[in-house]
């Protein structure tokens, strides 16, 4: 197994850049949408394989326009595949780098995490000899501590129901 070393810092002069970027991205994009979980689950489902279905039947239908009904949205149609075919790229490469900034994320936390615990051991070590940190490893110890199935059981029915 191997561990990645993350090395780095993130300034707030950058930060503040990248937040600006992701908003000039927004404003060029007044059109997004976001879907609640409901809205969702009652549209088509839509992916990478209906995808090359969806350019390929537009391509049949600007051929034969006659072949559809007079009320069919053909440049609706038309302008949705636009759409999807200009957002192709532009979701595919903010998905490689939001992979990248999840996977630093992840590794830069886990490295944290990793420290916290060795940290954790050596307060714990020094406190058996002092016992200086004794309140602030209680506070930290609670991060470890389980709840028996018994309190947690009875923890949930003292909960009143709403």
């Amino acid at each position: 197994m191997s561990l990645i070393g993350i090395d780095a810092t993130l300034s707030a002069e950058q930060s503040d850049k990248i937040k600006a970027a992701v908003a000039a991205i927004i404003e060029a994009l007044p059109f997004l949408v976001d879907l609640n979980p409901k809205d969702r689950a009652e549209r088509i489902k839509f992916g990478e394989k209906n995808f090359s279905f969806v350019i390929k039947m537009l391509a049949v239908a600007l051929a034969n326009p006659k072949i559809f009904p007079a009320d069919f949205p053909l440049e609706e149609f038309r302008t949705d595949v636009q759409l999807i075919e200009a957002l192709y790229p532009i979701l595919h490469s903010i998905q490689a780098l939001l992979g990248k900034i999840e996977d630093t994320y992840f590794a830069a936390g886990s490295e944290a995490y990793a420290a916290a615990l060795l940290a954790y051991h050596y307060a714990k070590l020094r406190n058996v000899a002092t016992g200086e940190l004794e309140d602030s490893l209680d506070d930290l110890g609670q991060r470890f501590a389980r709840k028996s199935k018994k309190t947690a059981s009875s923890a949930a029915s003292a909960t009143p129901s709403t």
